[in-house]
């Protein structure tokens, strides 16, 4: 899941054609947001988009044209860097695709021997730490104290609950299995959306989207529950993903009112590495509380698993998210969500042999049905 930082909602990035050709403006200053891109692509096998030095800019833009859309090196013509930019977001949203796809893998082996609160919390306090930093370094804009509270707020509704309840689930119920049930967020969206008073009103539509889905999902756990005691530990799993499906609901609902007033001109980077500080150091005060650091251990394997979580999953997913975000449809970046939980499910397969047989495509299938309905306009 990314974090819906304010602003992220409010950026449908590059739409319609490419704007008019000019010729001759001039180089402009790198986009904060794809300042770590660079260095994790060649990791996917992307490396074209490291290679390039053409810098990107933030100058003002024709209506439905990303910021960095418009501004290349000089001599080349508007059109041509637009559909260069776009080529490029297109990479960055297969970055996010194959990226958070297989986080859930890496959680899941980083479980093996660190224990999931203090995971989390040494994943996003290190990931926000190093993001502030370099973004700082370039001597861009970070969100003001008085802004820290509400970012903090936001932390812990989207990473406390959105990710420590995925880390806590990932304990007793399979990585693949986990993606899908996260992959209902909208669900719980739609709902806590509908009770706001400027919310939307759940159409018909809707409402057969959620039993739909509804039914995906009991589908996809129901053999697994136990009601004799047995199972109590895979049942606490699947409602610890639902609170995190929760958590990221009412977290990215007020990321869109905070999104609409003051906070709209944030640095969307900037305003996710202070939500992913906030958030970890919550997280770390419930684990020690938890007196998690008494079983934490350290293999070659989920330390491996832990740094993979942190610089590819975190700075480098946020990063090709947010650079994504600038330059192509909403609508077309959130697909990624779809692509996510296959990608988890086949990994969780392969690598740790992690159950996957007709019935859970099915049920999967079912559950997607429902999402699309449900996401539908």
């Amino acid at each position: 899941m990314p974090v819906a930082s304010s602003g992220v909602h409010d950026r449908p990035g590059a739409g319609g054609g490419a704007p008019d050709v000019e010729e001759g403006f001039g180089d402009c200053d790198l986009a904060p947001d794809f300042l770590p891109i660079g260095a994790i692509l060649p990791c996917l096998g992307l490396s074209g988009l490291s290679s390039l030095n053409w810098r990107l800019g933030r100058q003002n833009q024709p209506a439905g044209v990303g910021k960095s859309a418009v501004c290349g090196p000089r001599g080349v013509s508007r059109a041509a860097w637009y559909r260069f930019s776009v080529r490029r977001a297109y990479l960055a949203w297969i970055a996010v695709c194959v990226i958070w796809g297989t986080t859930y893998l890496g959680i899941r082996i980083a479980l093996e021997t660190i224990p999931p609160l203090l995971m989390a919390s040494m994943r996003w306090i290190s990931a926000g730490g190093l993001l502030i930093v370099m973004l700082a370094l370039r001597g861009e804009r970070l969100p003001a104290r008085r802004e820290w509270p509400s970012l903090a707020i936001l932390g812990i509704l989207l990473l406390g609950f959105g990710n420590g309840a995925v880390v806590w689930a990932e304990q007793t119920v399979p990585s693949g299995l986990t993606a899908v049930l996260v992959a209902t967020s909208p669900f719980w969206m739609v709902g806590i959306d509908a009770l706001m008073p400027d919310g939307e009103a759940i159409v018909l539509r809707r409402v057969i989207g959620l039993v739909i889905g509804f039914g995906g999902i009991v589908m996809l756990v129901w053999p697994q529950l136990r009601f004799d005691g047995s199972g109590g530990g895979f049942l606490g799993g699947v409602i610890a993903a639902q609170i995190a499906c929760v958590g990221w609901a009412v977290g990215s609902s007020y990321a869109r009112k905070r999104g609409r007033g003051d906070a709209s001109g944030e640095n969307v980077l900037a305003t996710a590495a202070f939500e992913m500080l906030l958030g970890g150091i919550a997280l770390l005060i419930v684990s020690l509380a938890l007196h998690e650091t008494a079983r934490l251990r350290f293999t070659p394997r989920t330390t491996g698993a832990l740094l993979y979580l942190i610089f590819v999953g975190a700075i480098g997913g946020f990063s090709a998210y947010a650079y994504a975000l600038k330059h192509l449809p909403v609508a077309t970046v959130s697909l990624y969500a779809y692509v996510n939980p296959i990608i988890a499910v086949v990994l969780g397969a392969l690598v740790l042999g992690e159950p996957l047989d007709a019935r859970m495509v099915l049920a999967a299938i079912v559950v997607f049905i429902g999402v699309a309905m449900v996401r539908s306009r």
